[in-house]
């Protein structure tokens, strides 16, 4: 897989670790490594453990709260100061996308575009 892929070393990945992939099923860490083991580089915020504010209905039900949560992720991310966002829930992807102008977009969206840009 990783000779069909063309990896853009000036490229700096931004990795937001959904709540449904490290704490739901407990599978944190795991995406970030195969996308470096395939020659990305990826970056974590500070606080990568926190919700961005989606949560499924939260985001409706506690919409204040989940604003001010996105804008502190947000934040973080922007520090990285990465050409786009990676996730694995498409609620997280969606939300933080609403708070930006970066791309933000599925880490396997981004694989496939790798693939075909070979």
């Amino acid at each position: 897989m990783a000779a069909k892929l063309r990896a853009k070393p000036a490229e700096n990945l931004a990795w937001h670790p959904p709540c449904s992939l490290q704490h739901g099923q407990r599978l944190g860490g795991r995406v970030e490594d195969l996308l470096r083991k395939l020659g990305f580089s990826v970056s974590l915020p500070a606080e990568s453990h926190l919700c961005c504010g989606s949560a499924g209905t939260y985001s409706v039900l506690q919409a204040d709260l989940s604003k001010k949560l996105r804008e502190r992720k947000l934040k973080h991310l922007a520090h990285l100061a990465p050409q786009r966002i990676l996730s694995a829930n498409i609620g997280c992807i969606q939300h933080l996308q609403s708070g930006t102008t970066m791309p933000v977009q599925h880490w396997l969206e981004f694989l496939d575009e790798a693939m075909r840009d070979r």
